[in-house]
């Protein structure tokens, strides 16, 4: 029995793995924050969906960084696009919340939504103040800060 093809096979065994292990090393996934709420969208585009509302402030992986203006992301397990423009290496402090961390409910075309939330400024993506001082991301018009005492202005 020759063992020559065995020691042959582990020797080239063993420099693809070191290959795979040099390889996984210098592949950098790129880390960014977002500086306002951002829109997770379906498509590179303002006109497409939107998936989720990604809270300012957050961690997102980059599969490659690059100068473009949309840019793939996952959030929630979910995938899709968000502007480079409001992507930054350095962590953004968010506003203060008057109440505890971002809720989020499923609307009448089952989209999650972000709840209505306390902030010290209008956030991105909101879309109305409501009368207790929240601010509002619903999609309608209808029921609209319903239970925050109606909309005390469209933004």
């Amino acid at each position: 029995m020759n063992s020559e093809p065995k020691t042959t096979m582990k020797k080239i065994a063993i420099i693809l793995l070191q290959l795979i292990f040099v390889f996984a090393l210098n592949a950098q996934t790129t880390t960014r924050y977002t500086t306002a709420n951002l829109n997770l969208r379906t498509d590179p585009s303002v006109s497409s969906s939107v998936i989720a509302v990604v809270p300012q402030g957050t961690l997102v992986y980059l599969e490659e960084d690059c100068n473009c203006a949309w840019i793939p992301i996952s959030y929630n397990g979910e995938v899709g696009y968000v502007s480079t423009k409001y992507l930054s290496k350095e962590k953004v402090n968010s506003p203060a919340r008057a109440t505890g961390g971002v809720r989020h409910y499923t609307n009448s075309n089952g989209d999650r939504v972000q709840s209505p939330t306390h902030y010290n400024k209008a956030p991105a993506g909101a879309t109305a103040l409501c009368r207790n001082g929240t601010y509002s991301f619903s999609r309608s018009r209808r029921g609209t800060c319903s239970h925050h005492g109606g909309v005390a202005k469209w933004l």
